[in-house]
Order: structure tokens, then sequence, then C-alpha cells
């Protein structure tokens, strides 16, 4: 399973948001961090600048929905074109019947965990998902660190996927830099979302090709 390099949007310049999307034209799949400031802590940006995103014709887009009620809110993501849409497992009333309805639409659809939250209660329902995303960061901020104790549950991940025979994707979102991105991939994650990393790097290109080439140099054979 080749990584994939989703950059997230939330550092970039929101102001040239074509040409930001441009630098980092050569990743697989731009990421949008919505948030409510009700489910997170803060306030990003909503359905509008997804569309945007969507419409720019860049990259396709993975709206990562950090807000309450995505029972009600991430179908409209798909909608508009999200080619993968995330929901979090600790807002979604009703997160299976809510996946097939993103799959109805033609999004893929991705569960994502908080870092107390463990992944035990969804074994059973893996195969209602494409991707499980494993937040590697208490969501919210962006520049935060990477927290160690993730890449247990990462390995535990892949462990549960494996054994139902799955090809469910593992993304890890949070303080991943070229120094955690090594011991993500070992632990089983073929996903990675890098907001800082890339932005505030010189040039944000040749750190995404940095970056996916780390990552598949780590990456088991799944």
């Amino acid at each position: 399973m080749n990584a994939t390099i989703s950059p997230s949007i939330l550092n970039c310049d929101i102001a040239d948001l074509r040409g930001e999307l441009t630098k980092i034209s050569g990743a697989d799949i731009a990421h949008v961090d919505v948030m409510d400031n009700h489910f997170v802590p803060n306030l990003s940006w909503g359905l509008p600048v997804a569309e945007a995103v969507v419409k720019s014709g860049i990259l396709p887009v993975d709206a990562h929905l950090m807000i309450e009620d995505p029972d009600r809110w991430a179908p409209q993501y798909a909608e508009v074109g999200c080619e993968s849409v995330t929901f979090h497992a600790e807002a979604a009333a009703a997160p299976l019947r809510l996946a097939r309805e993103l799959h109805r639409i033609g999004a893929r659809a991705g569960l994502a965990l908080k870092p107390a939250t463990d992944i035990a209660p969804f074994v059973d329902i893996l195969n209602e998902f494409d991707m499980i995303l494993i937040m590697t960061v208490e969501p919210g901020f962006g520049g935060q660190s990477f927290i160690e104790q993730m890449i247990p549950k990462i390995e535990r991940t892949r462990a549960a996927i494996d054994a139902a025979g799955l090809q469910v994707s593992i993304q890890v979102d949070g303080g991943i830099s070229r120094t955690t991105i090594e011991r993500a991939a070992e632990a089983g994650a073929d996903n990675f979302v890098a907001g800082s990393a890339v932005f505030r790097a010189e040039d944000a290109h040749r750190e995404v090709e940095a970056l996916r080439e780390l990552a598949n140099a780590h990456t088991h054979a799944h």
C-alpha cells in the first residue's frame, strides 16, 4: 500500500487559496479541516471553503469534520464533491448509517478517533469505512506535537484491519513531519496529514516528496 500524503490547508494563506493549493499539487489529496468551535475549541471554515477547493480542480478533497452533529452535515460535503469525508466517532449519533449515506452519495467514508477514544468498539464495523483517522494530537489546533502513545493504537487498528482481511486505510493527523512519519508508517499508517511541516517548509513541493519517500520506505506491506 503506497503512502498517501494529504497536506492540511489549515496553516495555509487562505487569501491565496489557489496559490497555496498549487504549491501542494504534487500531493495526493488536500485535507480540509472543518471546525465548529463546539466539538473542538477552534473555528476554521466550512462548506464554502471545501467547495472552493473542490472547484479549483487542483487536488481531490479529504474533508475532516471536527464538528457536532455530523449526521446532519457530513452528507453535504459529499454532495459538493469531496472525495473523502471523515467524521468523529465521538460526535456521530449513527456512524454506520452515516458511512452508508456517504457511500450512497459517492464519497469515501472515514471514521476519526480522538487520542483517548479506543478503536475496540468499532472493530466489528470496520468494513463500513474506507479509512480510520487516528488523531495523533488533540483536535483543534495546528502545529501541535505528535503524541507518542498513539503508536500502539495505530498498531492495534492495523492488526484488526488485517485480521478482518480488509483494505481500510489508516490516516494519522497531528504533528506529522520528517521526524515522526517513519514511526507512524512502521506502526501501520498509510495516509499522512501534514500541515505546518509542509506549509512552513521553504519548498512545499519538495517537502511533500520527502515525506512520501520516508513513508514509503517504512510502510509495511499490508
